[in-house]
């Protein structure tokens, strides 16, 4: 039986992943910044068994708890990561935890004996700061940090994820270790306590964009997400230094609006319909940090692949629009709009 360590347990990606663990047999260690969310964790789970569950507080900011957590553990999950529904005023409030916590996870790893560590970064490390245009992003590419205005979410994943590839390489001491980079995460919402990707289509059913930016995404199923972190973990051969887009496909926000109001019908009767002007984007743009980063993105098509993933795991994602109608309809009736 294998046991392993799913930092930030908690988590939107987390859940999924921890019950397709726990179904297939595996003891999981999880952690939690506060162990008074560990009733809540074991609640959503399904889980009251201490023998099946383990819950350890470890912050990605302290020491404390990562070795207790790690300890006896053959495999890592490490999904912790802050994920913010705002703009931070500090870059660094996401870029230090993000990094720092990367590096306590490993270190931990890697001195507890643990075989294998697959990391959840993201798409933003690989598909930022390229410019305007229409792009075709795989895993050998990576985000410029030097071109202006990068996101500070973007900043935090792309410089965890190099930071935690450099120190393998000079400290991992043969630990095998990979990366999954999911493009937008939605699907299942199990709780109001959900990922700030889904606020996207919680914001467009509560009509909180009057007119929509000409912007889009790439966007992924959490089923699909947690199905490729078990393929990564689980394959025969090595998994080390590989990399692995999670994507179902692009669409612009104007098409995820026209999916709401298909699907939903008059549950999506806030939905915008209007697409806001360019010059309209970048006048908000001028007194709005939130407006301001969409204003980056005008225009701009990343179409980020996953052939390496299916090639290499056999992972085949559902389509976008699945994700997105699943997302919306767990939304209302969990009453959030």
């Amino acid at each position: 039986m294998n046991t392993i360590l799913v930092s930030g347990g908690s988590g939107f990606i987390a859940g999924v992943l921890i019950r397709q663990l726990l179904a297939a047999g595996w003891q999981v260690h999880a952690t939690v910044r506060d162990l008074k969310r560990e009733p809540a964790l074991r609640q959503g789970l399904g889980v009251g068994s201490s023998e099946q569950l383990r819950c350890f507080a470890a912050d990605l900011l302290a020491d404390a708890g990562w070795a207790e957590a790690a300890a006896g553990c053959s495999h890592m999950a490490h999904l912790a990561s802050p994920l913010p529904v705002g703009v931070p005023r500090d870059a660094n409030d996401l870029i230090t935890p993000a990094r720092d916590g990367a590096l306590r996870a490993l270190r931990a790893a890697r001195d507890a004996g643990v075989r294998r560590v697959v990391m959840t970064s993201s798409v933003a490390a690989i598909s930022y700061g390229h410019g305007p245009g229409d792009h075709h992003f795989t895993e050998d590419d990576w985000t410029r940090l030097q071109t202006p205005g990068i996101p500070a979410y973007v900043q935090s994943k792309t410089v965890a994820e190099r930071a935690a590839r450099d120190w393998v390489a000079r400290e991992g001491s043969g630990l095998e270790f990979c990366t999954v980079n999911p493009s937008v995460v939605l699907g299942p919402v199990a709780s109001a306590d959900y990922s700030a990707s889904v606020v996207i289509v919680q914001s467009l059913l509560q009509g909180r964009i009057p007119a929509m930016p000409r912007i889009g995404f790439g966007i992924v199923d959490v089923r699909d997400v947690a199905e490729l972190h078990w393929r990564a973990l689980t394959a025969p051969q090595s998994m080390a230094d590989e990399r692995f887009i999670a994507c179902g496909g692009f669409l612009w926000l104007r098409e995820i609006a026209a999916i709401l109001r298909a699907e939903l019908g008059e549950k999506a009767g806030k939905v915008p319909t209007l697409e806001m002007p360019d010059w309209a984007v970048r006048l908000l743009a001028k007194v709005s940090p939130a407006v301001r980063a969409a204003a980056s993105e005008l225009g701009t098509t990343r179409h980020q692949d996953s052939t390496h993933a299916r090639e290499v795991l056999g992972w085949v994602p559902r389509p976008p629009r699945e994700a997105i109608v699943q997302t919306a309809r767990d939304l209302v009736a969990l009453r959030v709009v």
